[in-house]
């Protein structure tokens, strides 16, 4: 297993716990990509899920935490080290499955580089 786990923030990120940090706006490489609806804290299985507002209109993203480079609480914007053609080719985030089918995160840690433990 490599060092670097998908499901949890990186030290250099800025995360704090408790932090709540919906309704920040979502920065790609490459652009703006909408705005945090909900995030998690869930140990090994840390994620945020991204509102793409009018960007692809109607979808919502997830995304691991170890994706997030820097989470700018002065600015609420949350930068990621995704472009946005990845992220709109990532699987679609469905709020059923995620609540009921435990292996549902496996798709997106093995899309952004980790299976899911």
């Amino acid at each position: 297993m490599s060092e670097f786990d998908i499901w949890v923030y990186r030290p250099s990120a800025g995360y704090q716990e408790g932090v709540d940090i919906v309704g920040y706006k979502v920065e790609a490489i490459d652009g703006s990509i909408g705005k945090v609806s909900k995030h998690s804290e869930e140990v090994g299985s840390s994620h945020i899920v991204v509102d793409t507002e009018v960007w692809i209109f109607g979808k919502h993203v997830l995304l691991p935490a170890g994706t997030i480079k820097l989470i700018d609480t002065a600015e609420e914007t949350v930068h990621v080290d995704r472009t946005k053609d990845q992220i709109k080719d990532a699987p679609d985030f469905d709020e059923i499955k995620h609540a009921g089918e435990p292996s549902y995160l496996e798709q997106f840690g093995r899309y952004y580089g980790q299976p899911h433990m």
